[in-house]
């Protein structure tokens, strides 16, 4: 990771604002941007191992001052820098069940950039909750057929967002997740995006996009083999049938619907109250369901590899 740089001084700009975080008896002035935040040293450098090497730096006498505060210009966007300090000085901050991914995305980059290590575990944290690395921790965020987000507020584009900032962070442990929670958006968002907000586009890298659709791909040919969570549909070895012909007929018009509308069914579950395949009997559906939970278990060992990614073992967050 290259050095992240800090200027103390102050660069002349048409219109400064000082944001709300301005406290008086601050003893630095950070200003990014436009924007100006008044804080104290002590916090920052407790916090932080990089403004506490920055605060030991001579001024020297003619470097511009606010009320006697040394400015230091950081590169960052405004709204990063007020979430960081916004999670340094308010103790409630964390502690919300979920947060926003503009959030958490801050305090990652942030986090990483300047060294705010407690800050950094926190929010990759929850993205490690929501992208877990085994089957039995993502099957836990399923509520009903639904992929449940606890830790992190959703909204149209998040499965694209997320994806570019745990790639764009090396958060390897969470891009299997991340990228199979994207692929299943459907196909045209994923190429053409998904618009948020008034004019804002949740979007893809070229690279990321490509992975996305050839993983697409690779699972929905994968699911089907012999062995995965769908090959029972393709190839049924059983002979213990109690209706062969009526099962047989359901298992089909089973498969076809999901060929029809080329579903990505490569982590499906059978609730245990209810049947895969409404109709059939009990002997085939003890078959069907032990099939889908070994299939699962094949699919979610070699899911990394979909996307060109190393083995589970081997991922790890570079951070």
């Amino acid at each position: 990771m290259s050095s992240p740089s800090a200027k103390r001084q102050r660069t002349e700009h048409a219109s400064i604002t000082r944001s709300n975080i301005w406290y008086r008896d601050g003893s630095v002035v950070l200003q990014t941007e436009s924007t100006q935040f008044r804080v104290h040293w002590g916090l920052l450098s407790q916090h932080s191992p990089f403004f506490r090497d920055l605060e030991n730096i001579p001024q020297p006498p003619d470097e511009p001052t606010i009320d006697g505060c040394p400015i230091v210009e950081l590169q960052d966007s405004a709204v990063d820098v007020e979430h960081l300090l916004t999670a340094l000085y308010d103790p409630t901050f964390l502690s919300q069940t979920a947060l926003p991914l503009a959030i958490v995305g801050a305090l990652i980059r942030l986090g990483r950039k300047y060294d705010f290590k407690n800050l950094l575990d926190s929010a990759v944290a929850r993205l490690t909750f929501q992208n877990p690395t085994t089957l039995e921790e993502y099957d836990n965020l399923i509520a009903d057929g639904n992929y449940n987000l606890t830790r992190i507020t959703s909204y149209p584009g998040y499965a694209l967002d997320l994806l570019t900032l745990a790639r764009e962070n090396n958060l390897g442990l969470v891009l299997p997740v991340a990228y199979y929670r994207a692929l299943i958006c459907d196909p045209l968002q994923l190429l053409e995006g998904t618009k948020m907000s008034g004019e804002k586009l949740a979007s893809l890298s070229v690279d990321d996009l490509y992975r996305c659709l050839i993983g697409r791909q690779k699972l929905v040919t994968k699911q089907y083999q012999p062995g995965y969570t769908l090959g029972w549909l393709r190839e049924w070895p059983y002979t213990d049938c109690r209706n062969p012909e009526g099962c047989g007929a359901k298992r089909k018009l089973k498969f076809h619907s999901y060929m029809d509308r080329n579903t990505v069914k490569a982590f499906v579950m059978v609730p245990s109250e209810q049947r895969a395949i409404p109709g059939i009997c009990a002997t085939c559906h003890q078959h069907v369901t032990e099939s889908i939970n070994e299939g699962r278990k094949k699919m979610w060992e070699e899911l990394p590899g979909f996307f060109d990614l190393p083995p589970w073992n081997e991922l790890k967050n570079d951070l």
